[in-house]
C-alpha cells in the first residue's frame, strides 16, 4: 500500500477503567490497554506493514500505545514525533470527575451536551470544534505530506483528536461526527489517493 495513514487509538487507560474524564490529565494503561495495544501491533504485523516515521501525542497513554505498537512490528527506534496538537481534547474542569457524578451534578442532558455535541463547551474546556482547530491544521502541514510522499505513517493518539481526522477523511460533519466513536486500541488504515482523499478504508477489529 502506497500513501498509508494508520490511526491508533491508545489502549485503555487507568480512568477510562475509572469512568472519569481525562482530557489533558495523563493517566497511564491498564494491564488491557497494554495487550490491547500490543494487538494492535500484532494485526499490523500479520500485514507485513511497516511505518517510515509515527506520530503520537504529548501525554504518556498515547505515547505507550505508540510505543508497544512498533515494538510488536519490530522497529522500536521509528523516528516518532510527539506534539500536543495530537492531544486529547481538553475536559476543563470536567477532567477527573466521574462521569456518573458529574450527570448527578450537572444533569444527564447538560452533560451528554457537553460530551456529544460538536460546539459546546464543558466549563474551562474544549468543544470537539476546538479540537479540531488544533489538530487539523497540524495533520494538514506536519503528517499529511509524509503520507503524499508515499510514506506508511502512523498516528498513535486520542478519541477526540483522531476523530477530528477521521471526521475530514471519511468527509463526515457537525451533525454526523459526534455520534461516531473510535474503539481503543484498534487500528484504522486508510490509503490515500493522489488528491489526499481516501482510496480505501479497513478497521482492524477482532
Amino acid at each position: 500500500m502506497s500513501r498509508l495513514l494508520v490511526l491508533a487509538r491508545h489502549g485503555q487507560s487507568d480512568w477510562n477503567l475509572k469512568n472519569l474524564f481525562t482530557g489533558w490529565k495523563d493517566p497511564g494503561l491498564t494491564e488491557l490497554g497494554i495487550e490491547e495495544a500490543r494487538e494492535a501491533g500484532r494485526r499490523l504485523k500479520a500485514l507485513g506493514i511497516q511505518f517510515d516515521i509515527a506520530f503520537t501525542s504529548d501525554l504518556s497513554r498515547a505515547q505507550h500505545t505508540c510505543e508497544l505498537i512498533l515494538e510488536e512490528i519490530g522497529q522500536p527506534d521509528l523516528k516518532t514525533i510527539k506534539d500536543q496538537a495530537l492531544n486529547e481534547r481538553d475536559y476543563g474542569d470536567l477532567s477527573g470527575l466521574n462521569k456518573d457524578d458529574a450527570r448527578a451534578r450537572w444533569g444527564e442532558e447538560q452533560v451528554h451536551l457537553w460530551r456529544r455535541s460538536y460546539d459546546v463547551q464543558p466549563p474551562g474546556g474544549e468543544s470537539l470544534k476546538d479540537t479540531v482547530a488544533r489538530t487539523l491544521p497540524y495533520y494538514v502541514t506536519e503528517i499529511l505530506p509524509h503520507v503524499m510522499r508515499g510514506e506508511h505513517v502512523l498516528v498513535a493518539a486520542h478519541g477526540n483528536s483522531l476523530r477530528a481526522l477521521v471526521m475530514v477523511l471519511d468527509r463526515l460533519n457537525a451533525e454526523t461526527i459526534p455520534s461516531m466513536e473510535l474503539a481503543t486500541g484498534v487500528p484504522i488504515l486508510y490509503e490515500l489517493k493522489a488528491d489526499s482523499t481516501v482510496a480505501s478504508k479497513k478497521v482492524l477489529d477482532a
